[in-house]
């Protein structure tokens, strides 16, 4: 495979310089598009033979010489359209160009619609040019034509090549750009959502002195000229709740977040979160703000994936793939109460046994390592293996117990739980949220506990950050404050199965 790889890559290398010795620049500075491909395709009228001269640029994805006239297709973000080249349309000169152009190679060609003989539109070309040769053959599969749809035995099907090799996995799989799109649209409807809310898009701090905001191990870094160590934020939260004090009364941030943790199929070191605080508002206001977030997502997804938004012309699918099971989400959204859901689904009141009885429940239910586990991250590792693995449509958990909460208000009626809420779907945690613990007295003690099982060796533990207590101390409004795992979320919208599926460049080990 080796040689035969080196056998191409150095007859494309030859091109190359049969290219530049006909004086035939290889890589060039741009095109003047009037079309892409869709347009293009719309561009001739329903029942017309002929139509306007175009100038599309992208990628050839087929290639078929017959003598002296070749069809190829090209191909850029959205769709694809035939291409018909004739050596007494364009010259012999011309026509070497298109001799010396291989599968992959990026061009700009211009000239007429016209519909052949089985019914495809087409362009006929009059000039070409060649913008980008292709040094390297891309993976590009075998292709038939099935009724209407394009159909590809892909040439590139291992998975981790293709999460390595994003690039490649996008240029030779469109069903693959255009779940990205939808991804971008996702986020978008998202922002656009939030700002009719009165929201402000903020920016906080990716490297910080202190971490804290969630329940997770940091990646630490140091800073040469300040001589100090450093952490990647782990959540966006205190920040953003550093500036409600300060008087921004609604900020919203989606930004990078940064764990030291495993690999799997839910998680990636470096993720997406959604991270929104309102004041004034409880968790019960910020229960509506998640509905009304999700449906808009929900939307925009659909807008660009569901199966009746791709034009005929524009398919192009795997002979095994099915569009995706996208969730018609309907709220109000299902809840259930944390505790109650706990003791029913493990047949005994959890929260009233002591750390050696919650250690023998969650060994009993699977769950791995029980010795070095605290009693919070026990309890959590029980909830996720009998009740959150369990929660297929989108249903919100409420009422969590405080020792799972540091950083929520006391519920109230009941201050052994908190006013937190966790959105669940298809047994994975989509959102989570507080009524936002206001109190800094209350909150130096809960930082203070969680500092002290740090010390005891609890890796996920955070420590106490004096600076956000002093924020605190200044007089924090009531609110309401929800993170979301934008990676999660797609991946619900879009029945992935695995999380690389939903990012562009997922972090993987080194080839």
């Amino acid at each position: 495979m080796s040689e035969d790889l080196n056998f191409v890559m150095k007859a494309r290398r030859e091109k190359l310089a049969a290219l530049e010795a006909a004086g035939i620049a290889p890589f060039a500075y741009g095109f003047d598009v009037t079309h892409d491909a869709g347009s293009a395709l719309r561009a001739l009228a329903e029942g017309a033979e002929e139509g306007p001269v175009v100038r599309v640029a992208g990628r050839l994805v087929a290639w078929r010489p017959h003598g002296k006239t070749v069809f190829g297709h090209l191909a850029d973000q959205w769709s694809r359209i035939q291409l018909y080249f004739r050596r007494d349309d364009l010259g012999d000169q011309v026509f070497t160009l298109v001799d010396l152009l291989d599968l992959g190679d990026v061009i700009g060609v211009s000239g007429p619609l016209f519909r052949t003989r089985t019914g495809e539109t087409t362009i006929r070309v009059e000039s070409v040019t060649l913008l980008a040769k292709s040094l390297r053959p891309l993976p590009f599969g075998k292709e038939e034509r099935q009724d209407d749809r394009l159909v590809r035995h892909s040439g590139f099907a291992d998975p981790e090549q293709r999460y390595r090799q994003r690039y490649a996995d996008l240029a030779v799989h469109p069903e693959v750009r255009r779940r990205f799109v939808a991804r971008s649209r996702m986020i978008s409807a998202i922002r656009r959502q939030l700002d009719g809310l009165g929201y402000l898009e903020v920016e906080t701090p990716v490297l910080q002195p202190q971490y804290g905001g969630a329940a997770a191990r940091p990646f630490l870094t140091h800073h040469n000229t300040l001589d100090m160590p450093l952490y990647l934020r782990i959540a966006d939260e205190l920040y953003l709740k550093r500036l409600v004090v300060g008087g921004l009364e609604r900020v919203y941030e989606v930004g990078h977040d940064f764990r030291n943790e495993g690999i799997d199929r839910t998680h990636n070191p470096e993720f997406t979160m959604l991270e929104f605080y309102e004041a004034w508002a409880d968790y019960g206001v910020m229960m509506s703000r998640v509905e009304q977030l999700l449906v808009a997502a929900s939307d925009a997804v659909r807008d660009v994936l569901a199966p009746e938004r791709i034009p005929a012309a524009e398919r192009s699918v795997l002979p095994d793939e099915s569009h995706p099971a996208m969730p018609v989400l309907r709220p109000p959204f299902p809840r259930v109460e944390w505790v109650p859901s706990l003791h029913a689904a493990a047949g005994v009141e959890v929260m009233a046994l002591d750390t050696p009885g919650l250690r023998g429940v969650a060994e009993r239910v699977g769950v791995h390592g029980v010795a070095d586990l605290s009693r919070p991250k026990l309890l959590d590792e029980v909830f996720q293996a009998l009740v959150e693995c369990r929660i297929e449509d989108p249903t919100f958990v409420i009422d969590y117990p405080k020792e799972l909460s540091p950083l929520a208000k006391p519920k109230r009626g009941n201050p052994e739980l908190t006013e937190r809420f966790e959105l669940f779907a298809r047994g994975k945690e989509v959102a989570n949220a507080f009524s936002e613990l206001n109190d800094p007295i209350d909150q130096r003690a809960r930082l203070e506990a969680q500092a002290r099982l740090k010390a005891a060796g609890d890796e996920e533990a955070v420590g106490v950050d004096e600076d956000y207590l002093r924020a605190m101390e200044y007089g924090m409004p009531p609110m309401g404050g929800v993170g979301i795992g934008i990676d999660r979320l797609f991946m619900y919208l879009t029945d992935a199965a695995n999380i690389r599926d939903v990012i562009l460049f997922p972090t993987m080990r080194p080839e």
